[in-house]
């Protein structure tokens, strides 16, 4: 049996996802806004990320299916290994669509800035 790849990252404040969903409304009908990745396929013993805030500065939907919110952690809405740090915040996936296309859309469209808004985030594996 394959085991699923480990993502490290981090998961929003389970009381802080309710009010960003209120302030945020999900447009598609299948809501995530469940974590933002720092890795993917990391090793077992990578070091979890240290920062413990991140500030959503941005908002992307490509009108097909998938919303997603960027982050700003630690200074920067970069990746250390490429992409943009993210929260994919709703889809569609009767359309077919998967959280992972949330790298795609971001790299194709881009996003659209928003004003600051700071989120606790809890470091983990998932």
């Amino acid at each position: 049996m394959r085991k699923k790849p480990l993502v490290i990252g981090w998961t929003l404040v389970p009381s802080e996802r309710m009010a960003l969903l209120a302030r945020f409304v999900p447009v598609y009908p299948d809501v995530v806004a469940h974590h933002v990745t720092l890795q993917f396929g990391a090793p077992a013993w990578a070091a979890l990320p240290v920062e413990r805030t991140g500030d959503i500065v941005g908002r992307t939907d490509d009108g097909v299916g998938l919303e997603a919110l960027v982050l700003r952690i630690g200074g920067t809405s970069d990746r250390p290994g490429g992409g943009t740090y993210h929260i994919t915040w709703s889809l569609d996936r009767g359309a077919g669509r998967k959280p992972a296309d949330s790298n795609e859309v971001l790299a194709r469209l881009g996003w659209t800035d928003i004003p600051p808004v700071c989120v606790r985030l809890l470091p983990g594996r998932f």
